[in-house]
C-alpha cells in the first residue's frame, strides 16, 4: 500500500470516528421521544419537567454552539472535540443514574452544552481535512447523519426502554463514548505550535452566548408555564417579556463587538431570514410531533415502548426521503416553490394526525396519526433542504461557516421551542393519569396553522431562482 492510499485510509477513518461521535449527538434529540412516558412514571415528572428533558438539550446545543466554533478556532479543533466527547460522555452517565427531575435536566443540560463543542469543532476537523471531491463526499456523509440519527433514535429509545428500562438510552452511549475518545486520541492529528506572525484568531464571546441562552430558556419558561397557568398570566408573561430584555441587549451587544457572535447583518438579509424562521418551524413541527405521539400512544392508545418506537420508524425515514426528493427539486426549480409546497404537504399531513385524534376506533385512528405524521414529516424533510438553501445560498464564501453556525442555532432552537408550545397546548392531556384527546387535537391543529402560515412566509419571503451554491452541511 503506497503513502497516498494510507493516509487516505487514514482520513476515512478519521471521519468514521467523528461521525459516530456525531451520530450519538444527533440521536439524543430524538431517542428520549419513546422514552418519556416511562421516565415519567418511574421518576414521578409531570409534563413541566418531562418537557425540560427534551428542550434543556437542545436549548444548550443551539444556544452554545457558535461558541463552540469559536472555541475551536481559538484553542484548537483537536482539545475543543476531545473535551466535548469527554464531557458528553460523562453527563450521558449522570443522566442514566438520575434520581429525580433536577439531575435528569442538569445531565441533559450538561449533555447540550458538550455537544455544542463537539458538533462544529467536529465538522471544522472534518472540512479541513478533506479537499477536493474527497472533501463534498465526506460532506455528504455528515449531511446524512443527521437523518440516519433522527430515524435510529426512535427505534432505539423504544429498544432500550422496552427491553433494559429508559436509563439505557443515555447509558449505551458511555461504553461508545469512552472507546470513541480512546481511538480519537490517537488518530487525531497533534496541531502545530502556532508561529509568531500567526493570524489573530476570533476572541469568545462569552457574554453573547449566555444572553441568547438565558434568553431562550425564559421563553421556554413562559411557554411552558403558559399550559398550567394561562396564556395571560404574569407566570407566563414575565418570563416571555424578561426574554424580549436579553434578546435586545444580545442584538445591542453584537452590534458593538469586532467579532460578535453572530453577524446582526446576515440576519437582516431576507434569504436569511426566511431560512432561519423555516428552520425554527420546521424542526420545531418535528419534534414536537414525536413528543406528542409518543405520549397520545402509549397513554392514550395503550402501545409499549417497543411498539410506539416501530410505529415512529416510518416517520423518521419519511423525513429523510422528503429531504431527498427536495434538495433534487431545488437543484432543479429553486427553493421558493419548493419550500412553499413542502410546507403545505406539512400543514396537510398535520392536520390529517388532528383529525386521527378524533376517531374512536384505535386501530383506524393510529393508523391515520402515523399516516399524518407520515406526510408532515415528509414535506418538513423537503423544508429543511430548502431552509438551508435559501440561507447560505446568497451569502459570501468567507460567511458561509458562520451562517451554517447561525441555522444550526436555529434547528436547536427550533427543537427546544417547538415542545414547550406543544406541551402548553396540550398540557389537559398531558398530565398523569389524563385520559382525553382534545389536547392533542389542539396542539396537532396549532401545528397545521404554523406549517400553513410558514408556506406563505416562505412565498413572500424566498428569493425567487436557484442556488448558486452549496456551503457546509447544517445539522
Amino acid at each position: 500500500m503506497d503513502a497516498d492510499t494510507t493516509r487516505a485510509a487514514g482520513r476515512w477513518r478519521l471521519l468514521a470516528l467523528l461521525g459516530v461521535a456525531q451520530f450519538m449527538l444527533v440521536l439524543d434529540v430524538t431517542v428520549v421521544a419513546v422514552a418519556l412516558p416511562d421516565i415519567g412514571t418511574d421518576l414521578g415528572l409531570g409534563r413541566t419537567a418531562l418537557t425540560w428533558v427534551v428542550s434543556a438539550y437542545t436549548l444548550m446545543f443551539g444556544g452554545l454552539l457558535l461558541l463552540g466554533g469559536r472555541l475551536a478556532d481559538l484553542v484548537g479543533a483537536r482539545r475543543v472535540v476531545l473535551a466535548g466527547l469527554a464531557l458528553f460522555t460523562t453527563a450521558s452517565l449522570v443522566s442514566g443514574v438520575a434520581w429525580n427531575a433536577e439531575s435528569l435536566i442538569g445531565g441533559r443540560i450538561s449533555q447540550g452544552a458538550a455537544a455544542a463543542l463537539l458538533s462544529p469543532a467536529a465538522l471544522s476537523i472534518v472540512a479541513t481535512t478533506f479537499h477536493g471531491a474527497e472533501r463534498n463526499r465526506a460532506l455528504g456523509v455528515w449531511s446524512a447523519l443527521g437523518g440516519a440519527g433522527s430515524a435510529a433514535g426512535v427505534l432505539v429509545g423504544g429498544l432500550l426502554t422496552a427491553g433494559p428500562g429508559w436509563s439505557w438510552i443515555f447509558y449505551v452511549n458511555v461504553p461508545v463514548g469512552v472507546a470513541v475518545l480512546a481511538l480519537l486520541r490517537r488518530a487525531l492529528p497533534v496541531p502545530a505550535p502556532a508561529g509568531p506572525g500567526r493570524t489573530r484568531r476570533p476572541r469568545l464571546d462569552l457574554p453573547g452566548a449566555l444572553l441568547v441562552t438565558a434568553g431562550t430558556a425564559a421563553l421556554i419558561y413562559g411557554l411552558v408555564n403558559a399550559g398550567d397557568d394561562g396564556w395571560t398570566a404574569s407566570s407566563t408573561v414575565a418570563p416571555v417579556a424578561a426574554a424580549a430584555v436579553l434578546y435586545t441587549g444580545f442584538v445591542l451587544l453584537q452590534r458593538r463587538l469586532r467579532a460578535p457572535l453572530i453577524d446582526p447583518w446576515l440576519l437582516t438579509r431576507r434569504p436569511m431570514l426566511a431560512g432561519v424562521l423555516l428552520m425554527l418551524v420546521a424542526t420545531g413541527l418535528l419534534i414536537s410531533s414525536f413528543f406528542l405521539g409518543s405520549f397520545l400512544l402509549q397513554h392514550g392508545r395503550g402501545y409499549g415502548a417497543l411498539t410506539t418506537g416501530l410505529l415512529f420508524l416510518p416517520v423518521a425515514v419519511a423525513t429523510a426521503a422528503g429531504a431527498h426528493a427536495g434538495g433534487r427539486a431545488v437543484g432543479r426549480l429553486g427553493p421558493r416553490p419548493v419550500a412553499t409546497v413542502a410546507l403545505a404537504v406539512a400543514a396537510a399531513g398535520a392536520t390529517l394526525a388532528a383529525v386521527a385524534t378524533t376517531l374512536a376506533d384505535p386501530s383506524i385512528g393510529t393508523a391515520a396519526l402515523v399516516t399524518g405524521m407520515g406526510v408532515t414529516a415528509a414535506g418538513l424533510g423537503a423544508g429543511f433542504v430548502t431552509a438551508t438553501t435559501s440561507a447560505l445560498a446568497h451569502v459570501d464564501h468567507h460567511d458561509a461557516g458562520l451562517a451554517s453556525g447561525i441555522v444550526s442555532t436555529f434547528h436547536e432552537f427550533g427543537a427546544a421551542l417547538g415542545v414547550a408550545v406543544a406541551s402548553s397546548v396540550a398540557a389537559a392531556d398531558l398530565a398523569p393519569g389524563a385520559g382525553g384527546t382534545d389536547g392533542f387535537t389542539a396542539a396537532y391543529t396549532a401545528g397545521a396553522v404554523a406549517a400553513a402560515t410558514a408556506a406563505v412566509l416562505a412565498l413572500l419571503l424566498i428569493p425567487a431562482g436557484r442556488p448558486d451554491h452549496a456551503a457546509l452541511p447544517v445539522h
